[in-house]
Parts: C-alpha cells; structure tokens; sequence
C-alpha cells in the first residue's frame, strides 16, 4: 500500500480522485473509486495494489500487440488486479473486475526493484504493465518505470487511454511506447459496454502522439456492437488525423465474459476493416489474432513491398534496414526496426 498520486483531499475525510478521466469525485472515508483499488483511509488515498503483481510473464513485444516497437524483442510483462472500466468481452476479467468489497488484494508481493532485476535476467528490452490497466497502479509503474529507464529497460502500457493528462504528463520521461485501446467510435457503446466515455479516449490518443510515446492503436471488432463499415471509417479517419504513420491493429473478437452470445468477428469483416483503413490513408493496418493470414505483416507503404514477414507473435523475416526499405529507400515508421 502507497500513498496515491493525483488527489484531492476536501472537508470530512473527502477525497477527489484525479487518475483517470473518471476523476471520482466523492470517494468518502474507508470508500474507494472506480476502479476499486485505491481506497480512501481517513483522508488519505492510497494505492492498496502497490507491489502486488497478480499476473508476470515474459511475451514477444507483438504480442502487446506492438508491431513497430523493438520487433522480435521480449517484453517482461505485468499486471496488478483492477481496472476503471468494466468491459463486457473482458478477457481478462477475473483480474480485472475484482470485487469492490475485497479486502486484502490478491497478487505477490513484489516490490520494483525485484520486477527490473526480473526483465534485466531474462534479457527483456521492455517492462510492459498490461493484462489489466495500467493506470489503476500508477504508482506501481511510475516506480518501476523510472528503475527501468536506469538500466537501459524500456517501458510500455497497454492501456483503454483513460489517464488524465497530468498523470501521462508525469510518466512521460519514462514511457516509450503504448499501446492504446480504441473500442468503438461510439460515446453510446463506451457507456453501455465500457462504463466509460469516448471523448477521453480520443483527447489521450492525441496526447500520446504530441507527447512523442510511440503509439499504436487496436480495436477489437465486435459483431453487432462496432463493426459496421460506418464506424470502422470513422476510427481509420480519426487515426489519420492524429497520425498516418500509426499502426492500427484490428482484432477479431471470440465470445467471452458477458457477451457469450455473440459470435466470434469472421475474417471478412477483418480483411474488409483493414481495406477501410488503408484507403483513409493508414501506412499501417493488421489483423489480429487470425495467424498465417496476410493481413499480419508490414508492407512498405510507397512500393507495397512484403517487409516484415509474421506468423502469430512470431517474425519469420524481417527485411527493414536501418528503419528503410530495402527496395526503395522509404523511411519505415516504428522505433528500432
């Protein structure tokens, strides 16, 4: 447990949470927010998951997915329970939606410095703090992140982009890249399926890019809820005007949590989302989650020659030097390609 950051305290033990663009307003003594991990004790709020990994592995950077990030490289990753949104199709819901009334966090105890000498010993170019959001253990990444950042270790959130921007603002000297989350171009569906708003979400994908973190963005598409040719050209358009050069990862959908009765996303829908993006003007798209299809490698944007060959998390062959093309020169966006 650890004093949070980014809080306001009011009369009567009333503290104001200022996070993620929840910003809860009223949390009362011995209440938390949202997200169900930061508690108010007295006046105080605290980060009552600080130190307590509930799920570590070691994935290939793709897997976040990051396509244009130190590819083929490994990515020590990490998660603490908790989430500020309450999705649906979570699928990793039994870590994220943990109960509000829960009183002791589940997880190990792990304090930063274990998690750097963890990804230094397996020879991890990143830290990425995923599986659940990031930004609900602030305190937990800004820690581990700036110990990182010391040892040559980069830093990466996969995250729904719902930090505020004095949080992002805060973090920025130690995180390189994100990988955010753009569910649907529909304030409607954030609310029902999410619990959350769009707005926030659009002004922190801005915020990234202007920030200069490397940002990619991926949208799950979900049968019924945010797969007409409609939203889907609204998303690419929107993705155009932050940047062309970002990748967009659109990923098929299987039925999970609450949305059991919905069927999987078939690959047409994927193959016709990724045409959509490359016509509003995306270096950039890839299909997820559907391996050996060709949708999943890099194609230099000016030649459309095959540049990055992939096979699920996998590169087969990789033809960039020195971040170009070896056909035609073209600079290939991305960070160390």
């Amino acid at each position: 447990m650890k004093e949070a950051m980014f809080y306001e305290k009011f009369d009567d033990n009333i503290v104001k949470c200022n996070l993620c663009s929840h910003r809860c307003p009223r949390i009362p003594d011995s209440k938390r927010g949202i997200c169900r991990v930061r508690e108010n004790r007295k006046g105080v709020l605290y980060s009552i998951v600080y130190g307590k990994t509930i799920s570590s592995a070691i994935d290939p950077i793709e897997k976040k997915p990051l396509f244009h990030f130190l590819p083929g490289s490994r990515a020590y990753s990490i998660a603490t329970a908790g989430c500020n949104f309450k999705c649906s199709h979570c699928q990793n819901y039994q870590i994220s939606q943990i109960p509000k009334e829960l009183t002791i966090m589940p997880g190990c105890d792990t304090p930063p410095e274990e998690v750097v000498m963890a990804a230094k010993y397996q020879n991890c170019e990143s830290i990425a703090y995923t599986y659940s959001e990031p930004t609900i253990f602030f305190e937990y990444a800004y820690d581990i992140a700036k110990l990182a950042k010391k040892e040559g270790i980069k830093n990466v959130f996969v995250t729904n982009g719902y930090i505020t921007e004095e949080a992002l603002v805060e973090i920025k000297p130690y995180l390189d890249a994100a990988n955010i989350d753009l569910k649907s171009f529909n304030d409607d569906f954030y609310r029902k399926i999410c619990g959350a708003s769009l707005n926030p979400v659009l002004d922190s994908i801005r915020l990234h890019k202007s920030l200069g973190i490397w940002t990619e963005i991926t949208t799950l598409i979900i049968p019924t809820l945010n797969d007409s040719e409609k939203e889907l050209s609204k998303i690419a358009e929107f993705i155009v005007t932050v940047g062309k050069e970002i990748p967009w990862h659109i990923s098929q959908f299987y039925p999970t949590y609450k949305l059991l009765y919905l069927p999987h996303t078939s690959i047409t829908v994927l193959r016709k989302a990724r045409e959509i993006g490359l016509n509003a003007g995306l270096r950039y798209v890839y299909e997820g989650n559907v391996p050996g299809e060709a949708g999943e490698n890099t194609y230099c944007y000016e030649c459309g020659k095959p540049l990055i060959h992939r096979y699920g998390y996998r590169i087969l062959k990789n033809m960039v030097k020195n971040s170009k093309c070896p056909y035609c020169g073209t600079r290939i966006d991305g960070v160390k390609l």
